[in-house]
């Protein structure tokens, strides 16, 4: 590995905003770990993204395991450093969005929401502290949601998740900011990925694109160092009207 190149880690890769943020981080330079549950959809996902690596002279790999275990979650930090020698980026993209009214949701989606969305991201990003403050510092970005600021009907468990991931990010990003390792939390309203079974169809054109969201994470770890977005909205520019 170069001795300025990047090594980046990205939760939640195989699809969507995660898959998307990959190929933009190895566009970059950046050598990329990709990781999520389904180990086929993976080694598909990082056969795939190859291309992206090859233009930029970086290597994409891949790991299976859940967030929501917090020695899986250890595990996938432990992978990256394994096979590229270093992490200085931390993508917490993996989360769940199970939509239904708070009196029809069950216990089990309850904490299938809770520890995915929310300690999922503790885990990884305990794990990952020691290996960022080795490298003199890095980037830890969360994917929350602008549904953690305006909760919605049948979002209930989503919303509360996303609220609290952006108040951790907050206390986090004062708490390592002296490390030189800056904490970002990017908001995005709508986008067309087909999370939670949105549409991802002609009708869904409006709606913000997965790429859409990576160029904010790239954008996010080309900041100069003196420099830290603590928070950055994005949403779509010309939703529907509201009639």
């Amino acid at each position: 590995m170069a001795e300025n190149q990047k090594v980046a880690l990205v939760t939640g890769g195989s699809k969507g905003i995660g898959r998307a943020i990959a190929a933009a981080l190895l566009d970059s330079g950046a050598h990329v770990l990709v990781a999520g549950r389904d180990a086929v959809s993976l080694a598909s996902v990082a056969a795939a993204l190859g291309e992206h690596g090859e233009r930029s002279g970086a290597r994409v790999e891949w790991f299976a395991g859940d967030v929501r275990r917090e020695d899986e979650a250890r595990a996938m930090v432990e992978a990256a450093v394994r096979r590229f020698g270093a992490l200085d980026i931390l993508v917490n993209n993996a989360a769940v969005g199970i939509l239904v009214d708070t009196d029809m949701m069950t216990g089990d989606q309850w904490r299938e929401t809770i520890e995915t969305n929310l300690s999922g991201v503790f885990y990884c990003t305990r794990a990952a502290i020691p290996h960022l403050r080795a490298r003199g510092g890095g980037w830890i970005i969360n994917i929350s949601s602008l549904a953690s600021r305006n909760p919605f009907a049948g979002g209930a468990a989503y919303s509360a998740t996303k609220a609290g991931l952006n108040a951790f990010g907050e206390a986090l990003m004062q708490e390592l900011r002296y490390d030189g390792i800056r904490v970002s939390t990017v908001c995005p309203g709508s986008v067309r990925t087909g999370f939670a079974g949105s549409n991802e169809g002609a009708a869904a054109e409006w709606k913000l694109a997965p790429e859409d969201v990576a160029r904010v994470v790239a954008d996010l770890v080309a900041h100069p160092g003196r420099s830290l977005p603590s928070r950055v909205d994005i949403r779509p520019s010309m939703p529907p009207r509201k009639k």
